[in-house]
């Protein structure tokens, strides 16, 4: 007996034979096979063997016998064609579900496993409201190896069950037609509570005509776009009421005045308010009018219907007096302290009567704003305080805290941090209470503060006690379980900054000099100055001004100052002062007059004027104040003020003797809305004034990627790319939140809340790490109080791919005649160079076929087989076949 062509064969299986393909950039051809056959002559018993191996470097190899051993080594080659084979991850869509008017998306990934190119030539989709895009124009072709992406949406236009199939037609010889399930349900969208008519009320039952009662009415939620009519009737002609009123949009009461006549007897008015088919009742009971009195009343209340108004709107208001007002009536003056509040300049409660109602007109605001009413009568004053809401600020969805952020994150020395929290909604009515802490007894918070009625943010301030080496704070914000924290850097106030500071301004303190004198002057630089100092050099270009030839900025300071000296001249002279250090320099236009010059005639203030009219964010102005005349001797004082606490000016600035202009800084604090300041020069009698315009800074974000693709990925081998935020805006820019979702991916590299001062970037990264093998999606969503794109989600996709796996498969003919009949054969193996070989069978194998699939990437083996008997005997080792595993 004879056992002839053993033969082994090395293969990949098909997803990962796509994968290492992808990987190395090798073409997805067919079986690359080379075999030898060696004939050996048996031992006794006549078992000969020839061991040939198959190297396959993808899938798709099929076993070959070949036959024919004769006297020497054949060695040949064959290739097998092996299609394309497509599949679609998923295979089944299920949207869940999507309100009415939305769209929700979702990918299906087409993938060939094959190892020859498909062409898709049909997308078939089934189904309403569904959609699919990506496809272009057919016919789509995947390479071998490819993933094409398709994408599927639902957008039901119903709400109830909807399905659908995808169907995808190609030419891959393996599911050349595949079918993707379509599922979804669509919602109705939320919709807020329409409001209803909820409760009407005044506030006296009882009246002695003639009188005026203020009654409301309230909705049992805001009332919507284009406000909420309610009408008005009385069963009783002695009280009359307006036709109807309306809830203002956004507003859930209105209140109105129910007049009383005078009656003779007592009687009873049912008043009734009905909207929506509601009905709402209020009974007043009329007495008829008491007497004239004789004493002389006085003031004892002022009282509206509404504390707090949103949007524009009216309130009706009373005065109310201790006792009947006299023969001819009692005047009572009127006030409010917010213009955008108007009332009469009086009201006059009627002879007889003790109250008396009028109507505060209320203007639409843009931020949440206090008012208070006044009414005066002999002496007495009652005040009434009115919030004012602006027409957006009534938000419907519980607000959490989403952020805590201040304007420095590093202060040096003793100071002050203006600090803000910040909701994800608007604060309901009655505001929102926030607690605060911090964990360093250098800075003191507040305990707490109150988000306004209508309001997003509020801001508090935290003050900082000098320390005497650098320290870490932590202040926290919490409220309804939800804590934001901001990390605070204290430095010691010698402690000197990392960031190289640039030279300035230089800036004297008279830009006009009469006669000898000297000038105190400063030079100021764009951060703290480093260890050492920071050596400004000074120049004049007048010899009648003298200068040190250089002025050292402390470390850790910000400014230094020198002396000017000015010699007297006999003519009017110009001196150019000049700071210069780092490439920069900075100048500064001194006047020199004659100790005579000095004008006989007094001056007038003619002119104040200010380098800019409209400042963005927080910042300086220069302006300057112009006399019609030189300032006598002893120089000449204009008092300066501002309408407006954002923007600070000196009390005043003196006009230097023979001088006709004095400069002064206005300092402007960042504003959170758009507002006016008026600044105001007087002198003699004569006052001018220049106006500024102080913007909102706008907060802005730049993201560097809209989708990031991170390929095939191997299982467990963590891939990783950067994400750029940049703050691009005139103000800093808050990012609250980085969120991804998506099955494998994950972000990092930040804390949020994040805060990016203007131009400052910071950089965070996103990682995929497969568990599965298949495409993968996701989505990085980016929230931050950038005004164009506070909401930003960047599209994350992925293929997770398995790790190569190898099995070497060995086969080989029986014998064709034997003396001694085969019972089976014993397999054996060693790595290639070593001559202990392990047998890898552990029974008898009955085949002529065996497959080791525990080889190892980059290994060589040597493989041997014997035949063995029914007596255990076995023969001589057939020829060795060497195997390479790639």
């Amino acid at each position: 007996m004879q056992l002839r062509n053993i033969f082994s064969c090395v293969t990949l299986d098909d997803a990962t034979a796509k994968a290492r393909a992808a990987r190395d950039g090798a073409p997805q051809s067919d079986c690359r096979e080379i075999r030898s056959r060696v004939c050996a002559a048996g031992r006794d018993h006549n078992h000969s063997f020839l061991l040939s191996y198959i190297f396959i470097l993808f899938s798709g190899c099929a076993s070959l016998a070949l036959s024919g051993c004769g006297g020497g080594q054949i060695i040949g080659a064959n290739a097998n064609t092996s299609a394309g084979s497509l599949q679609a991850s998923p295979n089944n869509i299920s949207f869940g579900s999507v309100p009415l008017g939305t769209t929700t998306s979702a990918s299906v990934a087409l993938v060939n496993q094959g190892s020859a190119t498909v062409n898709v030539s049909q997308v078939t989709l089934a189904g309403q409201s569904f959609a699919v895009s990506g496809a272009g124009d057919l016919p789509i072709t995947v390479p071998a190896g490819h993933t094409f992406n398709l994408s599927v949406s639902f957008s039901p236009a119903a709400a109830g069950m909807a399905t659908g199939t995808l169907t995808i037609a190609s030419d891959a010889e393996a599911n050349g037609t595949l079918v993707v399930g379509l599922s979804g349900t669509g919602t109705a969208a939320d919709t807020p509570n329409p409001p209803a008519l909820s409760s009407f009320s005044c506030v006296d039952a009882v009246e002695t005509g003639p009188a005026s009662d203020i009654c409301t009415v309230e909705l049992s939620t805001a009332a919507t776009s284009g406000g909420y009519a309610v009408s008005l009737t009385s069963d009783n002609a002695a009280v009359s009421l307006p036709a109807s009123v309306t809830v203002a949009e956004g507003s859930t009461a209105v209140s109105f005045t129910a007049n009383v006549s005078a009656v003779s007897s007592t009687e009873t008015a049912t008043l009734t308010a009905s909207a929506g088919g509601v009905a709402e009742t209020f009974a007043i009971q009329v007495n008829a009018a008491s007497q004239v009195g004789t004493g002389a009343p006085e003031l004892s209340g002022l009282h509206c219907g509404r504390s707090s108004v949103t949007g524009t709107g009216t309130d009706n208001c009373t005065v109310t007096l201790n006792a009947p007002a006299p023969s001819g009536g009692f005047s009572v003056s009127l006030a409010s302290n917010n213009s955008a509040v108007g009332v009469p300049a009086s009201v006059t409660v009627a002879p007889g009567a003790a109250k008396s109602s009028f109507t505060a007109t209320i203007a639409a605001v843009s931020t949440t704003q206090p008012a208070t009413l006044t009414a005066s009568a002999g002496g007495v004053t009652e005040t009434f305080a009115l919030q004012l809401n602006a027409a957006s600020q009534v938000g419907t969805n519980p607000p959490q805290l989403s952020g805590l952020s201040c304007g420095s994150s590093s202060i040096t020395g003793a100071g002050t941090d203006k600090c803000t929290v910040t909701l994800n909604a608007l604060a309901p009515s009655g505001g929102f209470a926030v607690s605060l802490t911090s964990n360093n007894s250098s800075v003191s918070v507040p305990a707490s503060l109150t988000v306004a009625s209508g309001a997003a943010t509020s801001s508090f301030t935290a003050t900082i006690a000098a320390v005497s080496t650098a320290q870490t704070t932590t202040l926290t914000a919490s409220a309804g379980g939800v804590a934001a924290t901001f990390t605070l850097q204290l430095n010691a106030a010698s402690q000197v900054g990392t960031t190289p500071p640039q030279l300035s301004e230089l800036n004297c303190g008279s830009s006009s000099i009469t006669g000898a004198g000297t000038d105190n002057c400063t030079v100021t630089l764009s951060g703290a100055a480093p260890s050492g100092g920071f050596a400004v050099s000074l120049a004049s270009n007048n010899s009648s001004v003298s200068v040190p030839a250089s002025a050292t900025v402390a470390a850790g300071a910000t400014t230094g100052s020198f002396t000017a000296t000015i010699a007297a001249v006999s003519t009017t002279q110009t001196a150019t002062l000049t700071a210069s250090a780092g490439g920069v320099t900075e100048t500064f236009a001194l006047q020199l007059n004659a100790a005579g010059q000095v004008g006989t005639n007094p001056p007038a203030l003619g002119e104040l004027s200010c380098g800019s009219s409209s400042i963005t964010g927080a910042g300086t102005d220069k302006c300057t104040v112009t006399l019609n005349a030189p300032a006598p001797s002893g120089g000449f004082a204009v008092s300066l003020a501002s309408n407006n606490s954002a923007v600070s000016l000196p009390a005043s600035v003196t006009v230097a003797a023979g001088a006709t202009t004095g400069s002064f800084t206005a300092t402007i604090a960042a504003v959170s809305t758009t507002q006016t300041a008026t600044l105001t020069a007087s002198a003699g009698g004569v006052a001018q004034t220049f106006a500024l315009q102080l913007s909102a800074g706008v907060p802005g974000l730049s993201i560097n990627a809209t989708s990031i693709a991170f390929g095939n990925v191997s299982l467990n081998t963590p891939a990783t790319q950067s994400v750029t935020l940049t703050s691009t805006g005139t103000a800093g820019v808050t990012v609250s939140l980085a969120t991804v979702v998506g099955s494998g991916f994950t972000v990092s590299g930040a804390t949020f809340p994040l805060t990016l001062s203007s131009s400052q970037s910071a950089t965070i990264s996103v990682q995929f790490d497969p568990t599965v093998a298949g495409a993968a999606g996701g989505t990085l969503t980016i929230v931050s109080t950038s005004l164009t794109n506070p909401t930003v989600t960047i599209g994350l996709s992925g293929t997770g791919v398995a790790a190569v796996a190898y099995q070497v498969n060995l086969s080989w003919d029986a014998p064709t005649s034997s003396s001694d009949p085969v019972a089976g054969y014993n397999v054996y193996r060693t790595p290639s160079s070593a001559s202990s070989y392990v047998q890898l069978n552990s029974t008898v194998v009955t085949g002529t076929t065996y497959v080791d699939s525990s080889v190892q990437d980059g290994q060589t083996y040597d493989y041997i087989v014997e035949s063995v008997d029914a007596a255990g005997v076995t023969s001589a080792p057939s020829n060795t076949a060497v195997v390479p595993i790639p």
